[in-house]
């Protein structure tokens, strides 16, 4: 029986002041939703903006315009006393070489200055390539052949599309007679376009044309060869020994407040570091692999440790409890039986960590590795340059040919940085034993 004045509902309805409130609170939850899902859309629709700009600009780079030309190899100009000595064939004027073909091509230019605009066609190191012709196949001098030849970089960003033709002539690099002769030359079949192998086998260069990141792929490879080889058993070594033996005191304490701390500190301080004891106190070379790796295993250290203490954290006790059981020594405890359980979670992190400083550029920077190296490093030792930083130095020059030298420089890099992530991912997935 209700009491006199009292509500007609029933004892389990709520109130209208609890149903305002369930309502109100139901609505939140719904804008809060709302709100999360149109963060994600956006973020999303930024990343494909700026992956689309990226690989708008980059596709360009991995094709190649080169220009066919019939090529006399005049005995005279490349060598006139006959003894075909392999010196004296690659000291030869091959451009005086290419200046002839030029001109028996297009008979029709006779004026000196269109003659200069007609050899800007071609890329200054089209004089390389029939050297390397002569000097691989000295048989060839005394004949003509129809030879391949390295475009210019405006004649092949023209050629792409990338330059317009119906703008003013003094708004494009190429003016009306040079598009008039690129016309002529694809009209004859004598230009083409390829996929372009030089920009992965080719080191850096002056000319957009024939800049390639392979000379950075190497030193990569023996820069992360080397903060590998110092960071990781550093790391899982102090990572065992402060989780598995070292007594808790204020001394651990301290060095663990430390590691993590250290772990956070902005990359370019390890560049200074690294300048200050590998260079100044100890005198490496520099922009030599070999310090670069040294550096980046000082920044990546740090995390190696972090994630390999969280990788023995999370082995149950009852295994270790087992071994022990069994009669088991300390050593034999971890290493029997901790650690292999731990190695996915161990290699997880540390190829996370070494794509981490397959992306860093600040500490190589400070350490000299942005020198323009034109040649091949031999070893740890020798000059040399890494992807991050061969970016930042086409990013940095003014000539067009390099904008998409730039972008095509990023997406390789986004691949490798991908590849990586996805074998981390991977071997968690496959060997992760959850427990």
């Amino acid at each position: 029986m209700s009491l006199p004045g009292a509500s007609a509902a029933l004892p389990w309805q709520l109130s209208d002041t609890a149903t305002r409130r369930v309502r109100r609170r139901k609505r939140a939850n719904v804008r809060f939703q709302v709100y999360g899902i149109g963060a994600i859309v956006i973020g999303l629709a930024i990343l494909a903006i700026l992956l689309a700009t990226v690989i708008g600009k980059g596709t360009g780079a991995f094709v190649q315009t080169r220009i066919t030309l019939d090529v006399a190899f005049n005995e005279k100009i490349i060598d006139p006393d006959g003894s075909r000595d392999p010196v004296k064939l690659g000291q030869a004027d091959y451009a005086a070489l290419l200046k002839e073909a030029v001109a028996a091509s297009f008979p029709a230019v006779t004026a000196r200055q269109d003659k200069r605009d007609l050899q800007k066609l071609f890329s200054g190191d089209a004089r390389y390539e029939l050297r390397d012709m002569v000097v691989n196949d000295p048989s060839i001098i005394g004949t003509t052949r129809s030879v391949s030849l390295l475009a210019a970089s405006d004649t092949d960003i023209f050629a792409k599309g990338s330059m317009a033709r119906d703008i003013a002539e003094g708004d494009r690099r190429l003016t009306d007679k040079q598009i008039a002769w690129i016309d002529e030359l694809v009209a004859k079949n004598a230009l083409e376009t390829n996929f372009n192998w030089s920009f992965f086998t080719n080191a850096d260069s002056r000319a957009p044309e024939s800049a390639g990141i392979g000379g950075a792929l190497i030193g990569s490879f023996y820069t992360l060869l080397i903060t590998l080889a110092v960071c990781f058993p550093i790391g899982m070594m102090a990572a065992v020994y402060l989780e598995e033996f070292a007594p808790k005191n204020r001394l651990t304490d301290l060095i663990e407040v430390n590691i993590n701390n250290l772990a956070a500190v902005p990359s370019i301080i390890f560049g200074l570091l690294g300048l200050a004891i590998f260079i100044q106190a100890f005198h490496l070379p520099r922009s030599a692999p070999l310090v670069g790796g040294l550096t980046l295993a000082l920044m990546i250290l740090p995390t190696i440790i972090v994630v390999t203490r969280a990788a023995l954290k999370a082995v149950p006790p009852s295994i270790r409890e087992a071994a022990y059981g069994v009669g088991a020594s300390p050593i034999q405890v971890v290493t029997h039986h901790v650690l292999p359980l731990a190695v996915p979670g161990i290699a997880t992190g540390t190829i996370i960590g070494m794509a981490r400083a397959l992306g860093e550029t600040a500490p190589l920077l400070i350490i000299g590795m942005v020198a323009f190296i034109v040649d091949f490093p031999g070893g740890p030792t020798d000059a040399a340059t890494v992807l991050p930083v061969q970016i930042f130095l086409w990013a940095d020059s003014p000539e067009r040919g390099f904008e998409e030298k730039t972008a095509a420089g990023i997406m390789v890099l986004l691949a490798f940085l991908i590849l990586m992530n996805a074998i981390a991912i991977y071997l968690r997935k496959r060997f992760e034993v959850r427990w």
